[in-house]
C-alpha cells in the first residue's frame, strides 16, 4: 500500500512539475511588435518631428526600417532628462516609464515587425 501511495506521490508531482515550465509560460506570452506596439506610439509620441506627413523635417520614424536601424539611439535619448542635450521628444514632456518600457520590450524581443 505504501509502494503504491508513494508512486502514486511521484506520478502526481511529474505531472504538475512538467506542465509548469517556463518555456509552456514563455510561449504563451505574446511578443512585442512594431505593428502591434510601436507604431501607434511613434504616431502618438513623436509627431510632428518624425512624421513627414506631419511636416517634421528630421529622420522619419514612421516606417519600421528606420526604428529598428535607430532604436539603440531611440532608447539613449528617450531616457535623458528634459533640458539634457538630444533629450526626445523635443518640446514634448518626457515619456513615461512604461512607454520606454514597451521599446525595450520590443528590442528584447528581437525587433519583430509583425
Amino acid at each position: 500500500m505504501k509502494k503504491i501511495l508513494l508512486l502514486s506521490s511521484i506520478a502526481t508531482a511529474v505531472l504538475i512539475f512538467s506542465n509548469c515550465s517556463a518555456s509552456r509560460k514563455a510561449a504563451a506570452e505574446p511578443k512585442t511588435t512594431y505593428l502591434t506596439n510601436i507604431q501607434t506610439l511613434v504616431a502618438e509620441k513623436c509627431t510632428p518631428c518624425h512624421i513627414p506627413s506631419k511636416g517634421g523635417n528630421k529622420k522619419a520614424y514612421d516606417n519600421y526600417a528606420n526604428l529598428q536601424t535607430d532604436i539603440d539611439e531611440i532608447l539613449r535619448r528617450v531616457q535623458l532628462n528634459p533640458g539634457d542635450k538630444g533629450f526626445m521628444p523635443f518640446k514634448k514632456p518626457k515619456l513615461s516609464d512604461s512607454t520606454i518600457a514597451v521599446f525595450k520590450e520590443w528590442k528584447a524581443d528581437g525587433l519583430l515587425e509583425k
